[in-house]
């Protein structure tokens, strides 16, 4: 008989598991977010009579985590009670970096996602950024009926963001919660997350001093950056715009890699010349940094040391003589915009289709996510397929075949561009994301327009690509790109017709409108008004729609309001575009931050309208 069978507390929730796993109906009483789980692992096809080692997960060769933890899990495992209790420590993705003690069943898996094990409290813990337990038959798996188990999360000292899991896990607690091992697991963790703040602020003092020794003056363009934290001189901020230190912040963050110590940063080829440093003999790998288009200056890189590692850069700026370029041909219809929200997105979805992988683009229905692939996708005969036109695509047959990114140009061989990805149907949805597991470099552009809350499925999917995705802005979000817009959007006048021209007064009511149609709603519009005038002339106000005409309630914001608006816009000036990195600078949510964007939005107008 096991422990759980013994306890009077557990043994319904052990029927109902046994009923569960039998595919017979389930008594009253189950806990949602138990049942919903075990749905999960069979959705993920978790066995639960797992009885071997499930398949190697991958570590990090170099966890930084790890590194920092060792020293003191190390002291707190002395007192473990090593044949009953187990300590274990996972990253953000729960893969088991470290482990000692023993408790039935620890030494079954190195992955302890819910893909590969099913419910656990480290999985828990890392979805609800709190201490979790999980104890016997509310675990999936079979070896784990007798185990409890309290986990807690770890958190970046910088960020915020969860870097991993503490675990301890031993026989099983009939008992009132908390776990008799919640005290140990929170101590841990506490210990863990001290190390990390000394470390971090280590590092941070490492940073300053090369950034002060680059610096040598105040002349002197100097940019330092690890990813999270920034300095910056004066001169350096009169020369580099929001998108070249992004540009840093994001090469800092990815690409602090090398054994070298000065390396060159290329511009593009259509930018002009790059200022390439000399590679020290020996450096075996460069350390690239490429600045965005029209980026005004270049910029001589040295990575940044500690402790034998590559933890940011230092940026020396100098300005580039501006030559004349030859203008190229803008892109037509939705993708026109110099708005610095629309540029950034653009840029960041050409960056990102650059390098082998899939793109999903996501925002509002008519911001033009499929134009803008299209044009990613310009000259490569794209497969095109929209789910909202037909849900069962036959993707789980086998039918379509996406090419690598190492296919480019093979005969027969077409890029796949996917619209609606939230229209898809469940068979084609799981094709995809097997798909995209054994190939993760298939060229494939899918759209995406949020809504409803996406099943277990699309949003597995979704968090797949969330790391190649953009979001492309509203509307509303880049008034200023409306009169850019409207002679791409406005049909052809007539033979011996005049071009449609508009007044300042309806222009001024075209860029308060919010727009929930985006690109697409003013676009049918301006076609309607092109193919219904009667009169000839610039469009005057009172001819648009009566939503449009009478525009947004409006009222004089407070000076208090104004120089809220004028923070919200300049944060948003300094990162590029960039809603969560704007929030986080002005220390508020990013809800928050859309709300306001919201409230603002044609509020200001009697405040002085833009001419």
């Amino acid at each position: 008989m096991t422990t759980a069978e013994q306890s009077p507390a557990l043994a319904p929730l052990r029927q109902a598991r046994e009923r569960f796993l039998t595919g017979r109906p389930l008594p009253d009483g189950v806990p949602d977010d138990v049942l919903a789980a075990w749905r999960r692992a069979r959705f993920f096809g978790v066995r639960p009579d797992l009885d071997g080692p499930v398949r190697e997960s991958s570590q990090p060769a170099d966890s930084p985590l790890l590194q920092a933890a060792r020293p003191a899990l190390t002291r707190i495992a002395p007192a473990l009670d090593a044949g009953r209790t187990a300590l274990v420590l996972t990253d953000e993705r729960l893969r088991v970096l470290w482990s000692t003690g023993s408790a039935p069943g620890d030494d079954t898996c190195a992955d302890l996602s819910e893909r590969e094990v099913g419910h656990n409290s480290a999985a828990l813990a890392l979805r609800t950024r709190r201490r979790a337990e999980v104890h016997g038959p509310e675990h999936f798996l079979d070896v784990w009926q007798d185990v409890s188990a309290v986990s807690v999360p770890l958190f970046s000292p910088e960020t915020g963001q969860v870097l991993g899991t503490l675990t301890v896990a031993r026989a099983l607690w009939a008992g009132c919660r908390p776990h008799p091992g919640a005290a140990l697991a929170e101590a841990a963790a506490a210990a863990v997350e001290a190390e990390l703040r000394a470390r971090a602020r280590t590092a941070e003092r490492a940073l300053l001093d090369a950034y002060e020794r680059a610096a040598r003056g105040r002349e002197r363009a100097v940019v330092a950056s690890d990813g999270r934290n920034r300095l910056i001189s004066e001169a350096a901020a009169g020369l580099a715009s929001p998108q070249v230190l992004e540009a840093l912040e994001r090469g800092a963050r990815t690409r602090g890699r090398g054994t070298g110590e000065s390396y060159g940063v290329p511009l593009p080829e259509d930018v002009g010349e790059s200022y390439d440093a000399a590679v020290p003999e020996g450096a075996d790998e460069s350390y690239d940094v490429p600045l965005p288009q029209g980026a005004g200056c270049t910029a001589e890189i040295t990575p940044v040391r500690h402790e034998g590692r590559v933890l940011g850069l230092v940026a020396v700026l100098a300005p580039r003589p501006v030559e004349p370029e030859p203008s190229a041909p803008g892109p037509g219809g939705a993708l026109v915009g110099g708005s610095v929200a629309w540029r950034h997105a653009v840029a960041r979805a050409t960056e990102l289709f650059r390098t082998p992988g899939p793109v999903l683009v996501t925002g509002e229905r008519g911001t033009g996510k499929t134009a803008l692939a299209l044009e990613l996708l310009d000259g490569t005969d794209p497969l095109v397929v929209d789910a909202a036109e037909s849900p069962e695509l036959g993707l789980k047959d086998g039918e379509w075949q996406v090419p690598s990114a190492g296919d480019r140009g093979r005969a027969g061989e077409r890029p796949l561009l996917l619209r609606h990805a939230e229209r898809l149907s469940q068979p084609d949805v799981a094709a995809l994301n097997s798909l995209l597991e054994e190939r993760p470099e298939a060229r494939l552009i899918a759209t995406h327009t949020p809504g409803t809350s996406p099943g277990p499925c699309l949003q597995r999917l979704l968090d797949t690509l969330a790391a190649r995705s953009v979001t492309l802005p509203a509307l509303r979000e880049r008034p200023e790109d409306i009169r850019e817009l409207l002679p791409t959007v406005t049909p052809g006048p007539a033979p011996g017709s005049p071009p449609l021209t508009w007044t300042l007064d309806a222009l001024r009511a075209l860029e308060q409108h919010p727009w929930p149609g985006n690109v697409t709603e003013l676009a049918h519009l301006v076609r309607a008004l092109a193919g219904g005038r009667r009169v000839f002339g610039p469009v005057r106000r009172g001819e648009l729609p009566d939503p449009v005409r009478e525009g947004p309630a409006g009222r004089t914001l407070s000076p208090m309001e104004l120089a809220e608006r004028s923070a919200i816009l300049e944060a948003l000036r300094r990162h590029g575009g960039n809603k969560a990195r704007a929030a986080t600078a002005l220390g508020i949510g990013r809800a928050t931050l859309y709300r306001k964007l919201r409230e603002y939005q044609g509020r200001d107008a009697p405040n002085g309208p833009r001419p």
